[in-house]
């Protein structure tokens, strides 16, 4: 699998083994979407993402109008 971080939106949390972030990333170079995941490094210092969701721009617009509702 073929992933770049386009942008770095923020760290949300920081453990030992992996991080949880929120950035725009093009998996197997396809546009970049905002993704929220998991990332943990490998023992050659690579970074490895983990199960995690994408949203285009419409998802996200969605998932802002069902946040201010709550």
């Amino acid at each position: 699998m073929e992933y770049k971080i386009t942008k770095h939106i923020a760290t949300i949390t920081k453990t030992k083994y992996n991080t949880l972030e929120l950035n725009y990333v093009s998996f197997n170079n396809r546009p970049a979407k905002l993704d929220l995941r998991r990332w943990g490094t490998g023992e050659d210092g690579e970074r490895i993402p983990y199960k995690g969701i994408q949203l285009d721009e419409l998802e996200l617009e969605e998932l802002k109008k069902i946040m201010e509702c709550i």
